[in-house]
């Protein structure tokens, strides 16, 4: 939480910077809801308020939420809230969800999504990821392939999505972004290759100068200046 003063954090402060990073240009949105305390969860109620708060704001945008292993850091748990999401009214559910191929409950978050009607947003870090996305066989079921490259200097980070890159031919919607020292390379890679790029202060705080971006609406009008 204390990555940047801007980040947000409540179902508030969530629906204003959506409204914000729409204004900018935004196609789609993608948030991490938190608890009362400020922990991010999986918690169908927390979900539900999160995306019910930022569609208000932002109409006409879909909405994806993590599935990410870290949340609950318990195996069941996890599950059993993804499943319950599908409980929330239209209004409240996520429309998406990204899932890490990396991680180890991967197939069985693909299918409670899938049994829930959310679209599924697989996350290929690795050529690992994108061997073992191919090998389940859901690929084909994917709303989007996110290809996210970790925080490695921009020269590896070129190499190592080309390689995942080389291995999608499923035809679904890509989208390209990395963390830290990779994300400026990975956007201006994916406004050259015509992809969906993701920008915010989940993946970085700086704008292409060096500077602090204010928030996650500068982040998105720097990307699309790209």
């Amino acid at each position: 939480m204390g990555f940047h003063p801007a980040l947000p954090v409540t179902p508030e402060a969530l629906a204003a910077d959506a409204a914000r990073c729409a204004a900018s240009g935004a196609v789609a949105l993608h948030i991490h809801p938190r608890d009362a305390a400020g922990a991010e969860t999986l918690d169908p109620a927390a979900v539900g308020a999160a995306v019910a708060a930022v569609r208000r704001a932002a109409p006409g945008l879909p909405v994806s939420v993590s599935t990410g292993d870290w949340i609950e850091a318990d195996d069941a748990r996890q599950i059993a809230c993804i499943l319950g999401w599908a409980a929330l009214p239209a209004a409240a559910r996520p429309d998406e969800a990204s899932v890490n191929l990396s991680e180890r409950t991967a197939p069985e978050v693909m299918e409670a999504l899938l049994a829930g009607g959310i679209g599924i947003e697989a996350g290929l870090g690795t050529e690992a990821d994108a061997g073992r996305l191919l090998a389940l066989r859901l690929l084909p079921r994917c709303r989007r392939v996110l290809v996210e490259i970790d925080d490695i200097e921009p020269e590896a980070a070129e190499a190592v999505a080309a390689g995942i890159l080389a291995r999608l031919r499923g035809g679904q919607e890509i989208q390209l972004h990395g963390f830290g020292r990779s994300a400026w390379p990975m956007a201006r890679r994916a406004a050259a290759l015509g992809l969906m790029l993701r920008l915010g202060l989940e993946d970085l705080a700086e704008l292409p100068d060096g500077t602090t971006a204010p928030g996650n609406a500068a982040l998105v009008a720097a990307g699309l200046a790209l």
